[in-house]
């Protein structure tokens, strides 16, 4: 998808359309617990895009994660298999590379999904990135997603990180929420929005 083609979508305000793309809603936190999207995911669209502007944690070391529940379904605890790898560079350059970050697979679990590393609360600390939900209606196929995230990690260093896997239910998926991996979100804004397939 071109940005020039579709910039004012994705830079513009709730309802504003280039025709595939559409800005369905927009939430800033305020040392929120959570940050969830309870509508506008239906069989409208066939991708969501949630975008992730200046994330600040409000406690030390705790990163931005995810979970969905299943159409009727509550408790934000559906099956996930995911896998991720990152890329990074430390700010005194000193360290640097790229690997498969083990520790926050999931193999048919039901936690929360890490978005994004640890950050500290470092009043210039913050996280960005985009989340990807393919076909959350189906109710035929799991639910794939990918997402692509940076942070200005606790050492301090840059950190790339690129999660991706599948919600392992054919039931359609309906809700989503966004939480830190304790402690709130003390600031940032995430957007939804939906992509005509």
């Amino acid at each position: 998808m071109p940005l020039g083609a579709h910039k004012v979508a994705l830079f513009g305000v709730a309802g504003v359309s280039t025709g595939d793309v559409v800005l369905l809603s927009s939430q800033t936190a305020s040392s929120s617990a959570s940050i969830d999207f309870t509508s506008g995911i239906d069989s409208t669209y066939g991708e969501y895009i949630f975008r992730f502007y200046n994330i600040h944690s409000g406690t030390d070391s705790t990163g931005l994660t995810f979970q969905v529940n299943a159409s009727g379904e509550s408790g934000y605890n559906e099956t996930i298999t995911s896998t991720m790898f990152r890329a990074y560079y430390a700010e005194g350059g000193d360290a640097s590379g790229v690997l498969q970050y083990a520790p926050d697979d999931q193999a048919q679990g039901t936690a929360f999904q890490f978005l994004c590393n640890a950050q500290p609360d470092d009043n210039d600390a913050g996280m960005c990135g985009e989340l990807h939900l393919f076909n959350p209606s189906s109710t035929t196929y799991v639910k794939h997603f990918y997402a692509k995230t940076i942070t200005f990690d606790t050492g301090p260093t840059c950190i790339h990180l690129f999660p991706a896997g599948y919600i392992n239910t054919t039931a359609a998926i309906d809700d989503i929420q966004f939480k830190m991996q304790s402690g709130n979100i003390d600031a940032g804004t995430i957007k939804m929005w939906g992509v005509k397939n």
